[in-house]
């Protein structure tokens, strides 16, 4: 049976590769992500670690627990602090570290880098190896700094030129003194370093005569445990925590896997999902190579051959074309890890140097994944030639699909659709986190509902296409009776198009109504022409909202500035704003009471009303972080939504309770509205300020929705690679369909249909098969994604179903685009075949 297995194989290369090339690609995309994946991150860590080779302990401020009605505080690295480091037993030498964001603008005024990964610090002088000097010398005074190497080659900087800089918000102007280089993970990813003498950057920071962290070299000969267990008996255990090198790469190596594991799964889930697809194709290539081997397998039970045998033959062939299938996909993977990587870099995101990764995880899942699904398609189709009479099968009057198992299902297809679109209704009902679950196994139980149910619903679908098929005269007739003559081939053939275009309707429904609805809440919520905020999501210096307020266009200004408090036991979040022009830069509904901002009155949103039990008219006693205590009255409550949301209440109440006030965003009101012309103005206000963002309502939605755009893009690629599987699929149901109809091809030329019209023929069945799939493929997204929408409106109220008409089309579209392309070798194939010789073929 091996043996006969093996020839099978062989005698049928030509059709067997669709199915290799299926297989392939799912394996390739799995092991691809894998490759990458590994490949990033082993990259990062070992970079990371590189970063704390000059590290033996690291000292950091110990935050303090909150206990009662105060708010817990950070501990602060002093002089002294550091001093006592020094002369700790083992220590060879500690340095004080500062840090903060520090954005570096090219020569045309642009931001290096993006948000957290551009970063500045301290510079010790010549004792400090973490940063070793490529040219220059170390900077004194505000006026010089040094930049990192990857920066100064990406701008073009040079020792000696000027800078433009920004650091938490005021802008300076220094000269480059030095050029260094670093191991820093965030100069890896692409950032910026910026480095000045520790006197400036503690001023620049806001951490005047303290440290972030000492970092303390351990003399020849003492352990980085030794050296801790030093410094925890010296120092103030109520102040300070201690943690060696080594167990701070740990951490970031752990920091950094878990950050990629995000990126992996979501690549994981196409790949999957290739495969999934890619399984349909499988299924359906066996089942017609059987189906074709009917009377062959039926000869081998005649002679003796059991059951299981024959089932086994087939496994066995499956296994042959999975194991070359995964050895292929596992090479070609490596190239797409490869390329992925070389992709990253030409896209502008720098990689640290490092080798390609392939772990024998890799292999392993590698030819796992490609051998069991090939497998587990193959086996269905194998079990059923199996249960085949000999004697019927070989008389040819054995019928693959009986009345009985089409109404079994049928039915079943039914139940699995019924239960799938209940559970789906109901999970709408539910809150926006008790609803996933059930929605998720809705979704899954009505696609293989659906799936199920593809055959049946195949010729109603597809007989409302006949009165355009009938222009085609007889070749359009013949592709219709064509395409319903074997429901399940059709099904399984569609069925590959229509989950790549379930979820890919499915998000852009979501995407556009999510951006709708995202659009309306800034729109409403806010009446302010302009929202100014840092780059990086860091807090903007109170001097941004003054030099706003001196400019003679600018009629209203509040800066929004957050504070922790104590109330009832708990940490709340305070949200100061000034208190007289609130009203004019915003626009929220209040459901009970008045939005009055001043004293002692505060406004809340529903939902912090709700929790606490408070209504307009109520009292509560606040701890400020500084330890006062003070009673506020609720004036009112607002409806929240994720733009403001919270406890809002007067700055001149807030601040003289903050060390050291300091601004989210400053919402901006304008004599003239929005235009190019005043932001310009905004901008050029606030020293063209590179880190400093001016956004209007539109750049505020944009900006929320932006993710929803990268999943969509991203699930775009899905669709491709769900595509190309498709085509795949439609090509080998075509050509095989082609070889089992030689002779019904060959009496359609005999009696007069000419090759135009044969290619017509089978160019029409690919196309009708297509978009009976993409149809179905639509309306399934557009169910799920109203369901989705619907179980999003319980936790935001401005949402609204938006359906994509012009993308659908598009959509729809494509699937024709893909019937017509796929067409093309086999109606070729059909075209050419000599008439004589089909009509005698078996």
């Amino acid at each position: 049976m091996f043996r006969t297995a093996l020839r099978n194989v062989f005698a049928h290369k030509a059709r067997l590769l669709m199915t290799v090339l299926a297989v392939m690609l799912g394996v390739a995309f799995v092991s691809g992500t894998l490759v990458f994946t590994n490949t990033i991150s082993e990259a990062y860590q070992k970079s990371s670690a590189k970063g704390f080779d000059q590290v033996d302990v690291a000292v950091e401020p110990e935050h303090q627990d909150s206990e009662g009605d105060t708010v817990g505080k950070t501990a602060e690295l002093t002089q002294p602090l550091l001093d006592e480091s020094t002369k700790v037993p083992g220590a060879a030498s500690a340095i004080g570290v500062v840090n903060g964001f520090t954005a570096i603008a090219d020569k045309d005024g642009k931001l290096i880098g993006g948000g957290f990964q551009s970063q500045g610090g301290n510079y010790w002088g010549t004792k400090d190896t973490r940063y070793p000097l490529v040219s220059g010398h170390a900077p004194s005074g505000a006026g010089e700094v040094l930049i990192d190497s990857e920066t100064a080659k990406r701008a073009g900087y040079e020792v000696g030129d000027t800078v433009r800089l920004s650091v938490d918000g005021p802008v300076l102007d220094p000269k480059i003194t030095g050029i260094f280089t670093t191991d820093d993970g965030n100069v890896a990813a692409g950032g910026s370093l910026a480095l000045f003498d520790t006197a400036t950057a503690q001023r620049l920071f806001g951490k005047t005569g303290t440290y972030d962290q000492i970092d303390v070299r351990a003399k020849a000969g003492v352990s980085q445990t030794a050296l801790k267990a030093e410094l925890d008996k010296a120092l103030p255990k109520n102040l300070v925590e201690t943690t060696t090198g080594e167990q701070l790469a740990a951490d970031q190596a752990e920091m950094i896997s878990s950050s990629m594991s995000g990126l992996k799964q979501g690549l994981l889930v196409f790949a999957g999902i290739a495969l999934f697809v890619g399984t349909f194709i499988i299924a359906n290539t066996f089942t017609m190579l059987v189906a074709q081997r009917t009377k062959e397998l039926a000869l081998l039970r005649a002679v003796g051959a059991s059951r299981r045998q024959v089932t086994r033959s087939v496994l066995i062939e499956a296994f042959v074309v999975g194991v070359v299938a995964a050895v292929t996909g596992l090479a070609a993977g490596i190239g797409i890890g490869a390329g992925l990587r070389s992709l990253m870099g030409s896209l502008g995101a720098t990689v640290p140097d490092g080798p390609l990764i392939i772990t024998p995880g890799t292999v392993g899942a590698a030819l796992a994944v490609g051998v069991l699904v090939t497998m587990l398609a193959a086996w269905l189709p194998g079990r059923r030639a199996a249960k085949i009479p000999p004697v019927a099968a070989m008389s040819s009057l054995y019928a693959a699909a009986t009345t009985k198992s089409l109404v079994l299902r049928n039915t079943l297809g039914a139940l699995f659709s019924g239960a799938g679109i209940a559970v789906v209704l109901a999970a709408t009902t539910m809150s926006g986190s008790d609803g996933q679950a059930p929605m998720g196994l809705g979704a899954v139980l009505l696609i293989i509902g659906v799936f199920i149910l593809t055959p049946l619903l195949s010729r109603p679908l597809i007989a409302a296409a006949a009165p355009v098929l009938r222009v085609f005269g007889v070749s359009g007739k013949l592709a219709r009776q064509n395409s319903v003559r074997n429901p399940r081939r059709t099904a399984a053939t569609a069925s590959a198009l229509m989950i790549g275009l379930t979820l890919i309707t499915g998000m852009t429904v979501m995407a556009g109504s999510l951006q709708k609805s995202i659009d309306k809440m800034a729109a409403s919520a806010i009446k302010a022409d302009y929202v100014v905020s840092m780059a990086n999501g860091n807090e903007l210096s109170p001097d941004v909202e003054k030099k706003l307020g001196r400019i003679d266009d600018v009629t209203a200004t509040s800066p929004l500035r957050n504070a922790p408090s104590r109330i009832d036991g708990e940490t709340e979040y305070l949200t100061g704003v000034t208190g007289s022009t609130i009203g004019e830069l915003t626009d929220l509904k209040v459901d009970s009471g008045a939005f009055k901002v001043g004293g002692t009155q505060v406004v809340v949103d529903d939902t912090t009303a709700t929790s606490h039990g408070w209504k307009a008219g109520s009292s509560f006693t606040v701890s400020y972080e500084d330890g006062e205590k003070q009673k506020l009255t609720v004036a009112g409550v607002y409806e929240g939504n994720e733009m403001i949301q919270g406890i809002i209440l007067d700055n001149a109440t807030l601040s003289p309770h903050q060390s050291d006030p300091a601004d989210m965003q400053v919402m901006v009101k304008t004599s003239d509205g929005t235009s190019g012309a005043t932001k310009d103005q905004l901008e050029k206000a606030l020293g063209s300020n590179p880190a400093i963002k001016v956004q209007d309502k539109k750049d505020l939605s944009d900006e929320i929705a932006q993710m929803f755009t990268l999943m969509l893009n991203m699930l775009y690629g899905l669709l491709a690679m769900a595509v190309l599987v498709a085509v795949l699929g439609v090509i080998n149901t075509l050509a095989m369909s082609v070889f089992e109809r030689s002779q019904e091809i060959g009496m359609l030329r005999a009696i007069g249909l000419d090759r135009r019209g044969i290619k017509r023929m089978v160019r029409l069945e690919s196309l009708v098969i297509c978009l009976f799939g993409g149809v179905l493929g639509i309306g399934l997204g557009v169910f799920f994604g109203w369901a989705a929408g619907e179980l999003l409106g319980s936790s935001l109220a401005t949402y609204e179903l938006v359906l994509p008409w012009a993308r659908m089309a598009v959509f729809l579209l494509l699937a024709a685009t893909v019937g017509v392309l796929a067409a093309l070798w086999p109606a070729r194939r059909a075209g050419r075949l000599n008439m004589l010789a089909a009509i005698k073929s078996e």
